[in-house]
């Protein structure tokens, strides 16, 4: 949802109770989300003395439980799915999780950890907690992301309320129309592991003045995760807030906007050179007409002080007038006009790595899926194209169409190949234009028509 800086209860609640009927969960979740917003706008100093007794109120958990439904991802460590859940009794497991945090008995389990294979090849770290602790942190993050969105910046994009890559790549793309063509493109050294938890606390106490809300945090923080056979983390654990956890992206982004508010400090060295940070959770770049070296050694200074790591293989400045750069999988050129006229323009195209990424999910896919019916294979194909080509195709910012036809000429040759190979025996499509009748007959994505 978006919060709204206005006065008031919104009409639609007003019928309701007009009408006497009961006020459906969702709306009432976003009254009490929009009056937390509007206090916290409103007095920026402002500190919330009463919150964690919002985190057991029933039409508060019933919409976590929803969220996190929704998700339907992986089981925790207690193997316990969605459908065990609904087969238990939903409600019967919501209260029973009210009362726990009521009484302030409420542990969170351990995390199960395992890893995703990055495009690098190197292993990225997830953690999957239980589906109770997933509610329980659902909950928390419905009652204080209201209060602290209230502080954040606007050049923040990552995991915010109605906010994404989109809004991130439309303002490189102004910034660099006015001039502000020469960027520190920063890197972060493992972010998310090693956030310290005492300088978070202080940042989060400027808002959160309930002490209990605070424990609550502070148990999401200290849950061990398992590892394989290991048990690591626990009480005296002091850094990091765990991948994949409902909350995490909520903290990194509280502690991260240090940084924007460092940057954007109308009296602060980076707004007297003119300086403008656009990020997305833990990866930002600072754009300027002229940056100057104090100005870098300044922003190594602040993130030294707040006990993080620049990553100094992957951090580097950026004359993008000269030389191309990468930011959320999208790299951004100076090019020359096509038509040969003297005039260039700002190009913002997938990256490389994200063409060969989707090429490479594409391959696998018709790999594994050798036995499917067409309509079987379609369903699953146009999940990746349709996911694909939204994130990339932004209208007016990007332009993908290079990438488009190459993904077209990819699932063209690459259909023929599935079919020619697909059994002993000749499918309807052996030696046909399968791509052409997947899409005319069985609605299959076609790259370089499609609009999101």
């Amino acid at each position: 949802m978006k919060y709204q800086k206005k006065d008031g209860v919104p009409e639609q609640q007003e019928l309701f109770k007009r009408r006497g009927k009961e006020i459906p969960d969702t709306e009432r979740l976003q009254t009490l989300q929009e009056k937390l917003y509007q206090k916290a706008n409103q007095e920026p100093g402002y500190r919330f003395y009463v919150l964690y007794d919002k985190t057991f109120i029933p039409y508060i958990l019933r919409e976590a439980w929803k969220q996190v439904k929704a998700n339907d991802s992986a089981a925790g460590l207690d193997g316990k799915t969605v459908a065990e859940v609904e087969n238990y009794g939903v409600e019967k497991f919501l209260q029973e999780l009210g009362e726990e945090l009521r009484k302030q008995t409420y542990r969170p389990q351990p995390i199960k950890r395992i890893y995703i294979t990055k495009p690098n090849g190197k292993l990225r770290p997830i953690g999957i907690g239980c589906i109770k602790d997933r509610i329980a942190q659902t909950v928390c993050k419905l009652i204080i992301e209201p209060i602290f969105e209230a502080d954040f910046e606007d050049n923040s994009y990552g995991f915010r309320p109605e906010r994404s890559s989109e809004g991130a790549m439309k303002e490189i793309k102004e910034n660099l129309k006015s001039g502000k063509t020469e960027i520190y493109d920063a890197d972060l050294s493992s972010y998310f592991d090693t956030i310290p938890h005492n300088k978070l606390y202080i940042v989060l106490k400027q808002r959160i003045a309930d002490p209990r809300m605070m424990r609550l945090i502070d148990k999401f923080l200290k849950a061990p995760i398992k590892d394989k056979d290991r048990l690591t983390g626990g009480k005296s654990n002091k850094i990091g807030v765990p991948q994949g956890g409902v909350i995490s992206p909520l903290l990194a982004n509280i502690y991260m906007n240090l940084v924007d508010k460092a940057v954007n400090r109308e009296t602060g060295i980076f707004s007297r050179s003119g300086i403008k940070i656009v990020r997305f959770a833990d990866d930002f770049v600072l754009m300027a007409k002229d940056l100057k070296g104090k100005d870098v050694e300044y922003l190594q200074r602040l993130i030294q002080q707040m006990d993080l790591t620049i990553n100094e293989d992957k951090t580097r400045i950026v004359k993008a007038t000269e030389e191309p750069f990468n930011f959320l999988g999208f790299t951004i050129r100076y090019d020359k006009d096509i038509h040969g006229r003297e005039s260039r323009y700002w190009n913002i195209v997938p990256s490389k790595k994200a063409v060969n990424k989707i090429v490479e999910n594409i391959r696998e896919t018709l790999h594994s899926s050798l036995h499917y019916s067409p309509d079987k294979l379609v369903k699953s194909l146009n999940e990746k194209l349709r996911g694909w080509l939204n994130y990339y195709d932004l209208p007016g910012t990007s332009y993908p169409a290079c990438s488009k036809r190459a993904l077209r000429y990819y699932l063209n040759t690459s259909l023929y190949r599935y079919y020619n190979r697909k059994s002993q025996r000749k499918s309807s499509m052996y030696r046909q234009h399968a791509f052409e009748i997947l899409v005319k007959k069985f609605g299959l994505v076609d790259p370089t028509k499609y609009k999101s």
